[in-house]
C-alpha cells in the first residue's frame, strides 16, 4: 500500500484527485499508476485502470490471473469492471468511497455471483493515511467555510 500511496502523492503534486494503484503478483510489481484524468484528458485515466494497463503490458496478457490489485481508495464501478475483466484475483484499497465504492461501499461488484470472476477484497490497509491524503487535497481547494 504505501507503493500505492507514493503514486496517490504524485498524482495529487500534479494536480489529480490523489490515487494510486498498483499491481503485484508473484512478489513483482506489474503495474503502478496515479490518476491522470486531468493531464490526459481521459475520463478512464484512473489510477487502476492505468495500473492494470501497465500490469498487462508487462505481463504480455491482458488477464492477470493471481494478481493483486493495491488501491488507496475503493474502485469505482469502471475500475473494478476493468478488474475483473483481467481476472484480478485480489483488492486491497485503503479507505472506502461512500459515493462511488463498487467493492461494498455503493455496489460490491467484486462478489457479485451473477458476474462470472469475483474477486476476493481486503479494504482498510492503511486506511488513515489513504483517507488523509484524499481529505488534505480537497481541504487545499474548497474555500473555508463560516
Amino acid at each position: 500500500m504505501e507503493e500505492a500511496l507514493s503514486e496517490a502523492r504524485t498524482a495529487g503534486a500534479r494536480g489529480e484527485v490523489p490515487i494510486g494503484a498498483v499491481v503485484v503478483r508473484d512478489g513483482v510489481v506489474l503495474g503502478r499508476a496515479g490518476n491522470a484524468s486531468i493531464v490526459d484528458a481521459d475520463p478512464t485515466g484512473h489510477a487502476e485502470i492505468r495500473a492494470l494497463r501497465a500490469a498487462a503490458r508487462a505481463a504480455g496478457n491482458y488477464r492477470l490471473p493471481e494478481a493483486v490489485l493495491y488501491v488507496t481508495v475503493e474502485p469505482c464501478v469502471m475500475c473494478v469492471g476493468a478488474a475483473l475483466h483481467a481476472r484480478v484475483a485480489r483488492l486491497v484499497y485503503g479507505c472506502a468511497d461512500p459515493k462511488a465504492g463498487a467493492a461494498g461501499s455503493v455496489f460490491d461488484l467484486c462478489r457479485d455471483s451473477r458476474l462470472n470472476h469475483r474477486i476476493a477484497v481486503d479494504a482498510g490497509v492503511g486506511e488513515d493515511e489513504c483517507r488523509a491524503a484524499v481529505q488534505e487535497f480537497f481541504r487545499a481547494r474548497r474555500p473555508r467555510r463560516r
